[in-house]
């Protein structure tokens, strides 16, 4: 039997809109008072008229059935995570399809009556709701898979945490912070550098945080966008009583107007005229069709729904005056011409430098050093120059690359000329190289990405793998950089200190050598005692005897340390390093075991994670079940899966993850 209220024009939810609205008033001026008398020592309102508010929040709590986050009738629990758990969607949330065409936008509302909102700028969230209380929250993710934020969501400041609605319902919003609780966030950072670039990256990461007191303190806001499905609920085919039914829930709903093509102008204009005044970040309106039946029924393409379409506002332009052309060498040989110019607020951030992409573009705005410049963002994204207002044509063409010295070429195909380094041993193209250097399985320097390897070696900062730690006698250099300031610089520094504690077998793993990957490296290392003056000396013999190494293996290694260059350029990094002492393959206590992974994992972040541990203690992973196999992990021990059959035919036991890490003496408290 099902007890769930229905909603009907003729039902309670104005004057339950009434109620809700109230305790949002009470809730802040409650804690306010809270705060100052616990941590202020200051009395902003007597105990009584205190107890008064609290009381009054108390009933309308229970005549609403509803209770908001943050409302101090509730106690408050924060939880901590190792990491955020992945789940698919029930079916993927597509995006929609855009326009900046009024008139595309009119011809898609027809005759129809339709809702137009706010396109809000923040992190897209499932929520569901389960006999009045939520269950669960899932980000957006990838659109097929989101990760599980149920615990931060709970600290949202104005989402329910319990409705009168007692069946399942599921439904979408955007997570956001305004621009007022951004510039607050902002401001207690006295490091200019380590400020957050917008609102949207700020919301993102919070409602992301392992720990949701972390998430509590970003006041993170949730709008309701879309109800996705309510058991036993009428809302007489209409999309705007659906708005209406959220929002006597307790949700806050985005702005919406009907509108139809005849009003479109009208309403479209009032949104436009708001937006300067808005303490919300949007980046455009969405329109959809009220009659639910009808949006359902024009079903949806690979990439889009059909029944709601997004409206983008035409570029801001903003005057500015260009200070230089900063050529940029990439790992293509292409040398990338990127304008610094005066900063300027463009879509709610900062913005100093765009890319000028190739030297015809150059030479058609005719480019010089203090002309004045309009600036936009392409799709609201992507700093772009407009238009050179001035046209001095003063930017000279560089003749050498700035990372290696050699002479540079203008190429010219299909019209467009571009300028390049020919020299193939040009550092710039060895990005990739410098990335793997730096990645976590290698030295593991946080802070030295493939984008932040780009700006240093463009600067000629680096050239080879010795130079990273000489990086502390380039500050006013590097602290100069988009992105960088002097407190990502000490952590840079502190980064690479700590990465020059080291073993062999990362140290060549982090060398690039073709064909060795992270666990050969473990191998070989293993077998010489963490000796890397041993392994460079080692013969292809020697090193084909090592189990799973191989001819191939082997002569990939021999071939590098045979090279002159590389053994120099080695020998000016060792100096750098301290090698730590690793076990040998036989003091490990899975050396010699096979392990196959299927399935999804739980308490390791992801498979990968899983393999290195086994990797780290001596073992070995594979793809497929064989004789060799020693153990089969698998969290659904008892699933007809093909590789649990396989196990069981040749008598390999098959582990959960926990089973794992009790044979590792690591049982999972």
């Amino acid at each position: 039997m099902n007890n769930t209220p229905l909603y009907s024009p003729a039902s309670s939810a104005p004057h339950l809109k009434e109620k809700i609205e109230e305790m949002r008033s009470l809730i802040p001026q409650l804690r306010e008072a809270a705060r100052s008398y616990y941590q202020d020592n200051q009395e902003i309102m007597s105990n009584q008229e205190y107890d008064l508010l609290y009381d009054r929040l108390q009933r309308l709590e229970e005549e609403t059935g509803t209770i908001l986050s943050g409302s101090p009738t509730q106690e408050v629990g924060y939880e901590a995570a190792e990491s955020l758990e992945k789940e698919a969607h029930p079916s993927p949330m597509l995006s929609l399809n855009k326009t900046k065409d009024r008139e595309e936008l009119r011809a898609f509302i027809g005759t129809q009556k339709a809702l137009l909102s706010w396109k809000l700028d923040g992190l897209t969230v499932v929520l569901t709701y389960e006999g009045g209380s939520l269950v669960k929250a899932v980000t957006r993710g990838n659109g097929v898979i989101g990760e599980i934020v149920t615990a931060n969501a709970r600290t949202f400041r104005n989402l329910p945490l319990s409705i009168p609605y007692q069946g399942r319902l599921i439904l979408r919003g955007e997570a956001i912070i305004t621009y007022s609780d951004f510039e607050k966030i902002n401001q207690a950072i006295p490091e200019v550098e380590a400020r957050y670039k917008n609102p949207r990256n700020l919301c993102s990461g919070s409602v992301r945080q392992l720990d949701s007191r972390i998430t509590a303190e970003r006041c993170v806001r949730f709008v309701a966008f879309a109800l996705v499905s309510c058991e036993g609920v009428s809302f007489d085919n209409s999309r705007e009583k659906e708005f209406a039914w959220l929002s006597s829930q307790g949700f806050e709903v985005v702005e919406h107007k009907a509108v139809t093509a005849d009003t479109l102008d009208e309403v479209m204009d009032d949104f436009e005229q708001k937006i300067a005044s808005n303490d919300f970040p949007s980046d455009g309106l969405v329109i959809l069709y009220d009659d639910i039946a009808y949006g359902l029924s024009l079903g949806e393409t690979s990439k889009f729904p059909r029944n709601a379409m997004a409206f983008k506002w035409a570029d801001d332009l903003v005057k500015t005056r260009l200070i230089a052309i900063e050529w940029s060498p990439s790992r293509t040989g292409l040398i990338n011409p990127v304008a610094i110019f005066e900063p300027v607020e463009l879509e709610g951030t900062t913005v100093k430098r765009a890319s000028v992409h190739n030297v015809s573009i150059v030479r058609e705005l005719a480019l010089g050093e203090g002309d004045e410049i309009t600036v936009y963002k392409a799709n609201m994204i992507i700093p772009q120059i407009a238009e050179n207002l001035t046209c001095s044509g003063h930017i000279r063409i560089p003749d050498t690359c700035p990372a290696c010295g050699e002479k540079t070429v203008i190429k010219s195909e299909n019209g467009i000329e571009t300028l390049t380094c020919p020299n193939p041993a040009c550092p710039a193209k060895r990005i990739k190289a410098f990335g793997l250097f730096a990645s976590r399985d290698a030295l593991n320097i946080e802070g030295l990405s493939e984008a932040t390897f780009e700006k240093l070696i463009g600067r000629g900062l680096i050239k080879e793998y010795s130079d990273i730690f000489r990086l502390k006698d380039y500050r006013n250099e590097i602290v100069s950089l988009e992105g960088f300031g002097d407190k990502s610089f000490e952590r840079l520094l502190a980064s690479i200190e700590k990465a020059r504690h080291t073993t062999a077998s990362r140290l060549l793993y982090a060398l690039g050598i073709p064909n060795v990957g992270s666990a050969n490296a473990k191998l070989i290392s293993r077998h010489y005692g963490g000796d890397i003056c041993l392994i460079r000396k080692a013969t292809c013999e020697e090193l084909s005897a090592i189990d799973d190494i191989g001819p191939v293996i082997a002569g990939s290694i021999t071939a590098y340390f045979s090279g002159k260059e590389n053994m120099e350029q080695l020998d000016r990094l060792l100096p750098y390093l301290t090698l730590e002492k690793e076990e040998t393959a036989g003091e490990l206590p899975l050396a010699g075991k096979t392990f196959v992974i299927t399935g999804a994992v739980h308490h390791f972040a992801n498979r990968s994670e899983l393999k290195s541990r086994i990797e780290e203690l001596g073992g070995k992973v594979a793809g497929s079940v064989s004789q060799k196999t020693a153990y089969l992990i698998n969290n659904d021990t008892t699933s007809a899966s093909a590789k649990n059959q396989a196990a069981q035919k040749l008598g390999i036991p098959i582990l959960s993850e926990e089973d794992f890490l009790g044979l590792i003496g690591e049982d999972k408290a």
